[in-house]
């Protein structure tokens, strides 16, 4: 790769194929259910009513090719529901990646359940109910999850100025 190809000279360019993979599996979680890239040009084609092919979607999103028009990145944007900034934007694309995260979780029926249970609940029991959720992550040995403003939830500690309170 010579210094002209390389992606730190083309700060646009940077990381736009490991976010429409992250995209492709996000949308499509089970690998063994996720279409091939024409199948899915084809879903992007019937959605959008924009024009992409399969051959062209794959080179995207393995970095192949990264040369997409705004066209394109319009089509692409307007499918995974995503503004068009996060193919472009670091800051815009760990936003949206947090709010994808939060929409992931809130596909398993228990997370909600328990998510709606704990709506009204005071500062200090959220604040109790976090500390368990913790220790339940370590136990099952899952990686500390960081909340929307950054905090490691696993160094939280009940009464936390920074904690979440309700409503």
């Amino acid at each position: 790769m010579t210094s002209a190809d390389s992606p730190a000279g083309r700060p646009l360019a940077q990381g736009f194929d490991r976010r429409l993979q992250g995209l492709i599996e996000t949308m499509y979680p089970d690998e063994r259910k996720r279409p091939g890239y024409s199948r899915l040009a084809k879903e992007i084609r019937e959605m959008t009513g924009g024009a992409i092919s399969g051959t062209y979607l794959w080179e995207l999103a393995t970095g192949k090719k990264r040369n997409v028009t705004l066209e394109q990145l319009d089509v692409l944007a307007e499918f995974f529901g995503v503004p068009p900034e996060y193919f472009l934007s670091a800051e815009v694309a760990e936003r949206v990646d947090a709010q994808l995260k939060v929409a992931i979780a809130l596909r398993n029926a228990r997370v909600r359940s328990i998510a709606l249970r704990a709506d009204g609940l005071s500062a200090q029991t959220l604040d109790a109910l976090l500390v368990m959720v913790n220790e339940a992550r370590k136990l099952e040995r899952l990686s500390p999850v960081e909340d929307a403003d950054g905090d490691a939830a696993t160094n939280r500690q009940p009464g936390h100025r920074g904690s979440r309170t309700a409503g």
